[in-house]
């Protein structure tokens, strides 16, 4: 059984690493875009971590909110100020 259990330690590290990476990522962008995509790997590292504690029914929630959300946010970014 200790296989099982390396196995799922180097999961959780490998995906604690990609939202950190995420994290990193968000904090030094400059450009509104990158942000965003970097928002998305987060979420990325994130969601496993919901659907091992159960809360499935928050991960549907949750991974239908974070597109529809990104994609208005990126909407309005494009936006100029004459625009509106």
């Amino acid at each position: 059984m200790r296989g099982v259990s390396g196995v799922d330690d180097l999961l959780v590290v490998l995906f604690a690493a990609v939202a950190l990476i995420g994290t990193v990522s968000a904090h030094l962008q400059r450009d509104r875009f990158n942000k965003l995509i970097a928002v998305g790997i987060i979420f990325g590292g994130i969601a496993p971590f919901i659907a091992a504690r159960g809360y499935l029914d928050v991960l549907i929630a949750v991974s239908l909110i974070v597109p529809i959300t990104t994609i208005i946010i990126l909407l309005i970014c494009r936006r100029d100020a004459g625009d509106a």
